[in-house]
């Protein structure tokens, strides 16, 4: 299935994202950053709809960044935590069409989960579960409140 990424500007990205991101890596190397890629995926249920909007926010160390969007809806009825679980889900597929380039150029890569530490939350009742899919995936993984790809980036996106 054809994925359609776009800049946060609405340039549609025309590339396969794991070509897209090899020469961004590439171009942004030579051009002396550091760079570090965070995945972050988040959600808001409108009617009957649910959007969502997967993020890859690209941080040059030190000097800002910017990111990869990937919006997307669906017309499932699903639980809050088949919600997490589902965000968690389209983060680890985007991770995992990039983490060969990842790992080939030496960049690090997190993934970020919209999902609350605190108990008192609904979200929560998901930590567990998405916290060992994204370890068990061998990739890092960051909740809120250090999660701003999906709790910042893609939240603007779904609002």
């Amino acid at each position: 299935m054809e994925q359609l990424w776009r800049k946060l500007d609405g340039t549609r990205i025309r590339l396969p994202i794991e070509e897209e991101i090899r020469m961004m890596i590439l171009r942004e190397q030579a051009a002396g950053h550091e760079l570090k890629l965070c995945i972050g995926t988040d959600s808001q249920v409108k009617g009957k709809h649910t959007q969502f909007a997967t993020v890859i926010a690209v941080i040059r160390k030190g000097k800002g960044g910017f990111m990869y969007i990937l919006p997307e809806s669906t017309q499932w009825k699903m639980s809050i935590k088949q919600r997490m679980l589902l965000e968690v889900s389209k983060s680890i597929d985007a991770a995992y069409r990039i983490c060969g380039v990842c790992t080939k150029y030496k960049v690090d890569m997190e993934l970020h989960a919209d999902i609350n530490t605190n108990p008192g939350f609904k979200s929560n009742d998901a930590l567990k579960e998405a916290m060992g899919y994204i370890m068990g995936m061998g990739f890092a993984f960051r909740a809120k409140p250090h999660a701003f790809a999906s709790s910042s980036c893609a939240n603007k996106l779904v609002q």
